[in-house]
């Protein structure tokens, strides 16, 4: 009888493996969803609607957009980790699928239960003063706050957004005396900062670049580690001599944990070919976002080294869910 057990056993496991395998391969047999937990215009979601149009053209089927904000990105997280993984659901992430789990006092899903699938783009993070601020760059901005008697006022999106991060590496490594004021979205720090009732903020090149053209604010670094294709008069902070100030808005591809790895170097390679078609890839860069695409393993290590740097920051900081 085991031996029998153990013979129908392997059958069925046979079965299933070979099932799982051919499914696999006819992959994608029906239209992939996108699932973007931010509303419809922002930084995250115009490098969802990029990714989709060209790897949709890769595979051959549609991939439809479908946004789920709310909880900072948690709502939209959520429901694709825990949605079937078949290959037609996948989760557009952001920084805040890994810190999110850092700082909040309680998350729906485990980090587990999403696998890294692929990078897409990045928006970086620009610093910014109002217009008629003395300070015109990062190092100048940085030394005035210290010789401030109060310090000065950073604006940011809430605890744990990208200017909440930023406003604490340059505390904790370069002794900015900043006060973090969190405001409920970028666009209303954005209007205290246009309003001179805060020193600085940083907002996604996407939001500030037509701000700063505009002359409604004025730019004192680039966050990332290269200047911004279409503003690249811009220094990053790291040519300033800031190389800690290393953040960016960046989108990618989530999958919930279980998606067959044929199905997910697909989908990374779609997304890869994507951002190096022209007319997607100068689109972006138009309005400050730079396609990134790259292997799966690339994007798997990139998040690792991502929840690395910010967790440093967060113990650093004291940073948690108010």
């Amino acid at each position: 009888m085991k031996i029998l057990f153990s013979r129908r056993t392997a059958v069925v496991c046979g079965t299933l493996l070979a099932s799982v395998i051919a499914n696999a391969q006819a992959w994608p047999s029906k239209p992939i969803k996108f699932v973007v937990p931010f509303t419809a215009g922002g930084a995250n979601d115009l490098m969802a609607r990029a990714a989709a149009e060209g790897a949709g053209k890769v595979l051959g089927q549609t991939i439809v957009i479908d946004n789920k904000p709310g909880a900072g990105g948690t709502l939209g997280a959520d429901f694709v980790a825990k949605s079937a993984p078949d290959g037609y659901t996948f989760l557009i992430s952001a920084a805040g699928v890994i810190s999110n789990h850092m700082i909040k006092k309680s998350m729906p899903f485990k980090e587990s239960d999403l696998t890294p699938v692929a990078l897409i783009a990045l928006a970086p993070s620009v610093i910014v003063a109002p217009p008629n601020s003395t300070y015109n760059n990062l190092r100048e901005f940085v030394e005035a706050s210290k010789k401030s008697p109060d310090g000065f006022n950073f604006a940011t999106a809430g605890t744990g957004s990208t200017p909440h991060f930023v406003a604490e590496v340059l505390k904790s490594k370069y002794g900015a005396k900043l006060q973090v004021v969190p405001y409920k979205s970028g666009n209303e720090s954005a209007t205290a900062i246009m309003g001179g009732q805060v020193q600085a903020t940083s907002e996604a090149s996407i939001i500030s670049l037509p701000k700063i053209q505009g002359g409604k604010m004025k730019a004192l670094a680039n966050t990332w580690t290269s200047r911004i294709s279409s503003y690249s008069q811009l220094s990053t902070a790291a040519e300033q001599g800031f190389p800690e100030v290393k953040i960016a808005h960046w989108a990618g591809v989530h999958a919930p944990t279980g998606v067959p790895a044929e199905v997910m170097d697909k989908v990374a390679a779609a997304v890869d070919a994507a951002m190096k078609m022209p007319e997607i890839a100068n689109r972006l860069k138009a309005v400050g976002i730079e396609p990134m695409g790259g292997t799966r393993a690339a994007f798997v290590q990139f998040v690792a080294e991502e929840k690395g740097r910010l967790a440093v920051i967060v113990k650093a900081s004291g940073m948690k869910e108010e």
